[in-house]
C-alpha cells in the first residue's frame, strides 16, 4: 500500500461478536467504505479481540472465528486492503504495552465516571463484567487509537465521550513526558438506527437482527414476523404509518418519493401489512445481496481473509513498534 505522509490517519475497530447486522453496516462499515475510498485518509480498521475478553473471558472459543466473520463482512462490504491498514488487536503486542504505560496516568475516577461505564454495570446482568478490564477498557481503547498517531475517529455524535476520555489521558501523558501524541478528534457521522424486528434498535443481544448474511428467505421471514400497525385489524382498514414500525424501517431503503407512496397507499387501504413487508424484504435483498454472497464466499475459502489479517497486522505492528521505541524513551525506560 502506498501511502502518502500528508494524509490525515483514521483508526477504527469493531469487537468480534460475529455476524454484523445491517445496523453495524449502515451505522460504522458503510462509512469506512466511503472515508477509505475518498482518498484522503490513511486508514487503519482493527479488530478488538482484546476488548472481547474484558466480558467474554469465561468462553474465548468463538473470538477467532468470530474474527473471520466480521473481516469477511468487512472484505464483501467493499474495505479493501490495498487502501486500508486492516489488523487484529492482539497481533500488534504493543496494545497491551501502551495499554499498561497509560494505565499508570489514568485517574481511577476518570474510568469510574464513564457514561457507558455506568450505564452497562447497571444493564448487563448475563455476564460478569466486575473487573479490572472492564472498568479499564476506555485506556485500552485510547492506546489503540493514539498508538497510529489518529488524527481522526469516526464515531457517532453519541459516542463522543469516547474519544474525549482518550485526549484527556492524552494531555496527561503529554504532561509528564513531552508532546509524544496529537489529541485525536471526532469525525462525526450521521448514524441512522435501524429498528430491529421488534421495533427496538437493532442488536445482537435483543435476538432482533437482519444479518447481511441472511439469505433471501430468512430475510422474508424475519421481516414477515415483524409487528405493523397495532391499530389495523383487517386488510381494508385505513393504515397510520408513522406508527409503524416496517413502514418506518422501510422508509430508510427508499427515496422521499417513493416512501411517501408507500405509506400513502397504507393509509388509503391501497396496500396491507403483508404487502409492505414483502416490499421491506425486498429492498433489504436488493441492497445486501451481494454484499452476502461475497461473504458468503470468504467465509467457506478463508485463505484471503487470513492472509488479509496477517499482512494487515504485519504493517500495523512497523507503525506500532515506532510508536512504542518514542515512548520509551519520553518515559526514559528505552535500554537501546
Amino acid at each position: 500500500m502506498t501511502v502518502e505522509s500528508s494524509k490525515k490517519r483514521i483508526v477504527s475497530g469493531m469487537r468480534p461478536t460475529g455476524n454484523l447486522h445491517l445496523g453495524n453496516y449502515e451505522g460504522a462499515l458503510k462509512n469506512w467504505v466511503r472515508l477509505q475510498d475518498s482518498g484522503e485518509y490513511e486508514c487503519f480498521f482493527f479488530i478488538a479481540d482484546l476488548h472481547a475478553l474484558t466480558s467474554d473471558y469465561a468462553d474465548t472459543s468463538r473470538i477467532k472465528q468470530n474474527t473471520l466473520d466480521v473481516v469477511s463482512d468487512w472484505l464483501a462490504a467493499g474495505l479493501d486492503p490495498e487502501k486500508s491498514t486492516i489488523f487484529v488487536q492482539s497481533m500488534i503486542p504493543e496494545h497491551a504495552e501502551l495499554h499498561l504505560m497509560l494505565s499508570a496516568v489514568t485517574p481511577l475516577g476518570w474510568l469510574e465516571r464513564v457514561p457507558t461505564y455506568k450505564e452497562q454495570r447497571e444493564n448487563i446482568t448475563e455476564k460478569d463484567i466486575g473487573n479490572y478490564a472492564f472498568l479499564g477498557y476506555p485506556v485500552l481503547q485510547a492506546a489503540d487509537i493514539i498508538m497510529y498517531k489518529a488524527d481522526y475517529v469516526p464515531v457517532g455524535k453519541d459516542q463522543a465521550s469516547h474519544v474525549e476520555i482518550t485526549r484527556e489521558i492524552v494531555r496527561r501523558f503529554n504532561n509528564f513526558f513531552g508532546e509524544v501524541f496529537p489529541e485525536p478528534r471526532e469525525l462525526h457521522t450521521e448514524v441512522p438506527v435501524l429498528p430491529g424486528t421488534d421495533g427496538r434498535k437493532m442488536s445482537k443481544s435483543y435476538g432482533n437482527a437482519i444479518y447481511l448474511i441472511d439469505p433471501p428467505d430468512v430475510v422474508r421471514e424475519k421481516a414477515r414476523l415483524m409487528i405493523t400497525d397495532r391499530t389495523r385489524i383487517r386488510r381494508s382498514d385505513p393504515g397510520h404509518p408513522e406508527d409503524c414500525d416496517v413502514c418506518r424501517m422501510h422508509r430508510f431503503f427508499l427515496d422521499g418519493e417513493s416512501a411517501d407512496r408507500f405509506d400513502d397507499d397504507c393509509r388509503n387501504a391501497r396496500i396491507g401489512c403483508v404487502d409492505r413487508k414483502r416490499a421491506l424484504a425486498d429492498s433489504i435483498i436488493a441492497r445486501y445481496g451481494e454484499i452476502a454472497e461475497r461473504s458468503l464466499h470468504l467465509r467457506e475459502t478463508p485463505d484471503q481473509v487470513i492472509e488479509t489479517i496477517k499482512e494487515g497486522s504485519r504493517r500495523a505492528r512497523i507503525e506500532a513498534q515506532k510508536t512504542m521505541a518514542e515512548v520509551r524513551r519520553a518515559m526514559k525506560i528505552n535500554w537501546e
